[in-house]
């Protein structure tokens, strides 16, 4: 079991001895290896979602809350990092969220608590990731095959089988080149799909537009905060001090360049998916875009070839994604059964990381297919997860490091951020369970169908 840190934890020398860390977390990046990696773990086919999450809010609110979204969480990554590089130059460099946090707050449940919101983002996005990447071949196999008899939660199957071989990729920074990847995929599949429904949306076969809002205030309440669950889960990442942690030493200014090249991606990708995709298909906006691009009961609303192409992009991506979130508990894992003093490819490692890392695959693919509830999933970590990760715990660390004077305007930005994200999450929460439960009426285990 992960225990928290003794109170001579933090020094340097401690990392020698942490498999952890010399494996999983090794620090060998530079700044735009750091900016793949970001970019990775927002920038993904989560962002298909965004017209999805606009139906719950409307334009106005819906592009007020991208806006502040981005905002905040550009200043709380920003913060985040600068609190690294003060305990970093203080002689306590950190690689994981939960010491840091540990480590700055002084408490020993806040080791916990990291611990256990880590778990909840890492294993919620890695359930999401392959039951995406499920669909997306669902999607491929309808069109080739009208008549197929291949399940949803086959496909899946065979998902979970590739990123088993994958995810013995042994180190975070061996990732780099894949997540290159990932960042063209996203710009490609981003575009893809804006000309997608700018094609749906002018063609004569254009679905009938309609952005108003449900009926009663109550429901759009509760629409509402879960719209703003989902779009804090796309913008947030809850791993940033690991990613950090994959910088050669020092690191200190190098996380904002990454910051930087990986929000410059968020405006072009966010903005122009969820504008397009909203204004195509309104409030009958699904879960995934793509399939409001081809709906069941009329023809294709865009050329197949083009959405077809978009399909192949979203489904290599999730790829690198999956693997991404998974970091944390590879690197959990690595420090409680792996022996430091041997290579990173003895058998002594080796196999211990085969069985461990095939097991959590398997767990989460297994989730995926008995639970196909893609757009809820996100609500819910966006809510319990990345709420608290992304946009409270950083200023308080910040407030805590740095102790900035309370009657400077740093101080009361933090301190109002903290208590609106906090209202914002614990409502968002409710509204995502709730939903989460009004959908488990509408489906059975291992359905064929993902819920909206």
């Amino acid at each position: 079991m992960t225990q928290p840190p003794q109170p001579d934890a933090f020094s340097e020398s401690r990392l020698d001895s942490d498999a952890g860390a010399v494996f999983v977390l090794e620090s060998k990046g530079k700044w735009w290896h750091a900016g793949f990696h970001l970019t990775t773990a927002i920038v993904g086919p989560t962002i298909l979602t965004l017209p999805y999450a606009f139906r719950g809010m409307g334009w106005s609110l819906g592009l007020l809350c991208l806006t502040v979204m981005g905002c905040v969480t550009f200043y709380s990554y920003y913060l985040m990092s600068l609190v690294l590089d003060h305990c970093e130059k203080a002689g306590r460099r950190h690689i994981r969220f939960r010491e840091l946090a540990a480590d700055v707050l002084g408490s020993g449940w806040m080791f916990y608590f990291v611990v256990f919101i880590q778990t909840a983002i890492n294993t919620g996005v890695g359930i999401g990731a392959i039951l995406l990447a499920g669909e997306c071949l669902q999607i491929m196999y309808s069109n080739l095959f009208p008549n197929g008899s291949l399940k949803l939660y086959e496909f899946i199957a065979m998902v979970t089988g590739v990123m088993i071989v994958l995810s013995q990729m042994p180190t975070f920074h061996s990732l780099r080149h894949l997540n290159f990847a990932s960042l063209v995929l996203s710009l490609g599949y981003t575009f893809l799909v804006v000309g997608a429904c700018i094609h749906a949306g002018l063609s004569k076969n254009a679905p009938h537009r309609d952005y108003s809002l449900e009926s009663k205030s109550s429901s759009r309440m509760f629409s509402a905060f879960t719209s703003i669950s989902i779009i804090a889960a796309i913008f947030g990442n809850g791993i940033l001090p690991e990613i950090q942690a994959t910088l050669a030493p020092p690191a200190t200014g190098k996380m904002v360049k990454g910051l930087v090249m990986c929000y410059s991606i968020i405006l072009v990708t966010f903005y122009s998916a969820s504008a397009s995709g909203y204004w195509a298909f309104g409030n009958k906006s699904n879960s995934n875009i793509l399939k409001s691009l081809m709906p069941d009961d009329g023809p294709s609303l865009a050329p197949t070839m083009v959405i077809g192409l978009a399909v192949i992009f979203v489904l290599l991506q999730l790829f690198a994604i999956g693997l991404v979130y998974s970091q944390v508990a590879y690197e959990i894992m690595e420090k409680q059964s792996a022996d430091v003093n041997q290579g990173m490819f003895s058998k002594r490692n080796l196999i211990p990381r085969l069985i461990l890392r095939t097991l959590y695959v398997i767990f989460c693919g297994f989730m995926a297919a008995m639970l196909p509830f893609f757009g809820d999933i996100n609500g819910v970590v966006g809510a319990i997860g990345f709420i608290p990760l992304d946009f409270i715990l950083p200023m308080l660390l910040y407030n805590m490091t740095y102790k900035p004077p309370k009657s400077s305007i740093a101080y009361w930005i933090n301190l109002l951020i903290i208590v609106v994200f906090t209202g914002v999450g614990i409502m968002g929460a409710f509204s995502s369970i709730r939903k989460l439960v009004l959908d488990a009426t509408k489906f059975k285990l291992f359905s064929s169908d993902v819920v909206d």
